[in-house]
């Protein structure tokens, strides 16, 4: 089975920060495998501009150079990727100064779609965007695409907002977060709204509850100075988790398209109830391995960032009105695991007196490692001597159901690529960035008046012992962080 490849027209995308590591990491292989895949059309240029003093020439060199890192197997084509080189250009630009930008406005065609990618810093978002506008460069059907972070707390998200609604209409404007690119997030849309099983299941009639975990092997090396003035709430669960949060609690929307989706995502943040502190834990891991503990990269001995965070949250609507969400994310846990579990409640009545100690059907969705869906359901084991009862899970792993011909796309890839379509459905939209930062600004005025520090946690854990405690106290326990 080989993946059905939806053509797009041919594109002018001019990646502001094109030197950088996103770039060189993310974005640049994302589109060769595009090309490979045969969805970059002929004729299609990528612009890379950056502050960096070279010529196409050597931009050309050090993407190559990067290839060699970040996607080894373009080697295996040589002839495609020298005409993916070919299609990539390089203008040095000032993105505070002058320099560039009419050599920039000359080399972009009005009758091509055209997209601007800003792999920059935030803090230049506005400023890029406002001498796109000014200089003529963009149009009344470019697109331009942001990256997280998006504010740092409503005010500034706002404040965001308000500047690129300045030089571009909200229809133009693409809040990537690459989470939702992932397919199996996708495939969370599927499973509810193209399936009659689960949907007249999907309510707090018969589902318990519902736990959403982003665990981390990894600290926080190399990006302590970061972190430490972001922290696992601002970072992790404003967005990638209240999206998954979001795509998980929303009502059916009439149609499959950005808005309509997006209205649903905004309705299930504006019911969300605002959380109490009792009903947070925040955590800070301890040194372990060969990994230093969180203060030593942050370089702060008495930092109160947490470095894991674990909610309890309700949606107060018809549908989910008594049956919790819990969310947890962190860094230096014992394995690397994105999954979303549907805890459904025990039937009404039991014949089975073993019954009692049985943890339930549970339909768990893994966005990573090994992208798939698995039920967990009760059955008789074999053989004979009574009626004993075991579980087992029925298990759909994306790469053994599909077939090896069915290749893997980077979240980047589909996104990207939805970019030049024009479709905004897995893009986050102004006001529903609003809305995540308007519920998560009271808890972190609560932290900051709270004189309590997060709890420690030893690294390769499961996180602090506080966090158990969230869900003991209501008679259920996390899943096992692993891989």
């Amino acid at each position: 089975m080989v993946s059905r490849v939806i053509p797009v027209d041919q594109f002018d995308l001019v990646i502001f920060g094109a030197t950088g590591d996103l770039s060189r990491r993310k974005i640049l292989p994302a589109l060769f495998r595009r090309m490979r895949s045969g969805q970059m059309p002929e004729g299609s240029r990528i612009i890379g501009a950056a502050r960096s003093k070279m010529d196409t020439a050597g931009f050309r060199d050090l993407i190559r150079r990067s290839m060699a890192e970040f996607e080894p197997t373009a080697s295996d084509t040589p002839e495609l990727l020298e005409t993916f080189l070919n299609a990539l250009e390089y203008i040095a630009i000032d993105a505070m100064g002058d320099a560039g930008w009419k050599p920039l406005k000359k080399m972009m065609r009005k009758d091509r779609v055209q997209a601007f990618y800003l792999s920059v810093g935030p803090n230049l978002f506005g400023e890029i965007a406002h001498r796109l506008h000014t200089n003529g460069i963009a149009t009344p059907h470019s697109r331009i695409v942001v990256e997280k972070p998006l504010g740092h707390d409503l005010a500034s998200a706002k404040a965001l907002n308000a500047q690129l609604s300045e030089s571009f209409a909200e229809h133009q404007i693409y809040r990537i977060d690459h989470y939702l690119g992932k397919e199996t997030v996708q495939n969370l849309m599927a499973i509810r709204f193209a399936n009659a099983l689960f949907e007249p299941l999907w309510n707090s009639q018969h589902i318990d509850h519902v736990q959403i975990t982003v665990a981390e092997s990894i600290g926080v090396a190399g990006r302590g100075g970061y972190y430490d003035q972001s922290g696992a709430l601002r970072d992790m669960v404003q967005n990638h988790m209240m999206q998954l949060l979001c795509l998980t609690a929303m009502e059916p929307p009439a149609k499959f398209n950005a808005d309509f989706v997006r209205d649903e995502k905004l309705k299930v943040i504006r019911a969300l109830d605002p959380l109490e502190i009792q009903n947070t834990v925040r955590g800070q891991y301890r040194a372990g391995g060969d990994e230093a503990s969180y203060v030593e990269h942050a370089e702060n001995p008495d930092s109160t960032t947490e470095s894991f965070v674990a909610l309890k949250v309700n949606i107060s609507n018809w549908r989910w009105a008594g049956t919790p969400f819990y969310l947890r994310t962190g860094k230096r846990l014992r394995a690397r695991l994105s999954e979303i579990a549907v805890v459904f409640k025990d039937p009404p009545h039991s014949i089975f007196p073993e019954m009692a100690n049985r943890k339930g059907n549970a339909l768990i969705i893994r966005l990573q490692p090994d992208e798939g869906i698995r039920m967990r359901m009760t059955i008789k084991e074999p053989g004979p001597g009574g009626m004993r009862l075991t579980e087992v899970p029925l298990d759909m792993s994306f790469a053994e159901a599909l077939g090896p011909d069915v290749e893997a796309t980077d979240a980047y890839e589909r996104l990207i690529m939805d970019v030049i379509r024009g479709d905004q459905t897995l893009f986050m939209r102004g006001d529903e960035v609003e809305e995540a930062w308007g519920w998560i600004d009271p808890i972190i005025a609560a932290w900051d008046a709270d004189s309590s520090k997060p709890a420690p946690y030893d690294a390769g854990g499961s996180g602090p012992e506080d966090s158990l405690a969230l869900l003991h106290r209501d008679g259920r326990r996390w899943r096992e962080i692993d891989a």
